[in-house]
Order: C-alpha cells, then structure tokens, then sequence
C-alpha cells in the first residue's frame, strides 16, 4: 500500500513538471471563504526576470545551491527560536500544491518526502515558476500576475526592480502588508530585497532558474 502510495505521488509531481497545478487546499478554502479569488496562471517567461530574483532573495537565497532544505537556515531558525522560519521556496510550494497549511506532524511528514521528490523530478526554474504563480501577495490575491495588476496596475513583465521588491517583501505576511502602500518597515525590508536580487544575480545564485 505505502508502495503504491509513493507511486501515486511521483506520477502526480511527474505531471506537474510539464502541467500547471490546480488550485490547492488553501486557495480552495479561500475562494470558499471569500465567495471569490484572483488567480491567473503565467509563465515565467512572461515575468520580468527581476521578479524571481526578488522572490529568491527575499524567500530563500540559496534556492539554487540546496536539495530542497536549506540546512544552514534551518541551523539559524533552531539558534534564534520561533521568530525566525527556514522554510524554502521548494517546501512551499509542496505545502501549497499538495498538502494544506498548519504545524501538524503529519504535514510535515508528507513535506519531507514530498520536497526532494519535487526537487528531484522538477528543475528549478519550473519550482519558482510554480511558487510566483500559486504564492499569496493580498487577501484573495495569488499569483505574480493578478498581484502586478493589483497593486501596480500593470502586467507582470513590466515590473520594475522596486516593484519586484515591494511584492517580495510582503510574502511572509500578504494580509497585513501592502506593495502598493508599503510601511517604512516594508520600505526597508524591500530595499534589503533589492540589494540581494542584485547580490544572486552577480554572485551566480540565479543561474539555476534564468535563462
């Protein structure tokens, strides 16, 4: 059974390597809540570069260099206890596509063996392909296309580099931030964001998923 079980799944994350996912638990859930939700699915090569660098930086700096756990963030999270997270872009998105949101240990089960199957069978760029499309940016509002057009008024390939930073900054918490409005404290935090999309990109940190 837990054999045919591994199988279902790995013909599942074989799928989504060349088809876009459906709507997950949690965007069900809000669409159920909300009456409604914005998504529009887009591919990355219809997104301004600097938006996945943006993404990366603010999210998970050494998304191209890890198997899926950052190790090294994980570390730091254990040494400076709950108010900081280790969760990586590729956990993400395995927690937002397959599983649901919570702390429960079976989740976090299902996310260990779910993240290095996804990393394994998907490359990187189709991992931050999934995570702009199906990411929270407001209430109701997922994905890097109905985000642009949200806040900026625009498509998601004309993003600026600021604009790419605003949105980034606003991911660990979408309901309480705004890109369009941002607080000092997201003005900073977007800035630190635009230093380090340029960072990656120089260092070669962004070659795993830029042409």
């Amino acid at each position: 059974m837990l054999l045919g079980i591994a199988a279902l799944a790995l013909l599942i994350v074989l799928a989504h390597r060349v088809i876009n996912p459906t709507i997950g638990h949690y965007m069900r859930a809000e669409e159920r809540r909300l009456g409604d939700v914005d998504f529009h699915w887009v591919p990355l090569e219809n997104i301004a570069p600097v938006m996945a660098r943006s993404a990366v930086a603010a999210e998970d700096a050494n998304f191209c260099t890890h198997w899926g756990f950052d190790l090294k963030a994980i570390r730091a999270a254990l040494d400076e206890g709950a108010g900081r997270g280790a969760s990586t872009i590729s956990q993400q998105v395995v927690k937002n596509v397959y599983l649901w949101h919570g702390h429960s240990w079976l989740r976090k089960a299902l996310e260990a063996v779910l993240t290095p199957m996804v990393e394994a069978v998907w490359p990187k760029r189709r991992i931050i392909e999934v995570y702009l499309n199906i990411a929270e940016f407001d209430e109701g509002v997922f994905g890097i296309e109905a985000a642009a057009r949200h806040y900026f008024g625009i498509g998601p390939e004309a993003l600026s580099a600021v604009q790419a930073a605003r949105l980034a900054a606003v991911l660990p918490s979408p309901k309480t931030r705004s890109a369009s409005k941002p607080s000092d404290r997201i003005r900073r935090r977007a800035a630190q964001i635009l230093d380090g999309a340029a960072t990656i990109r120089a260092d070669g940190r962004a070659a795993c998923f830029e042409d």
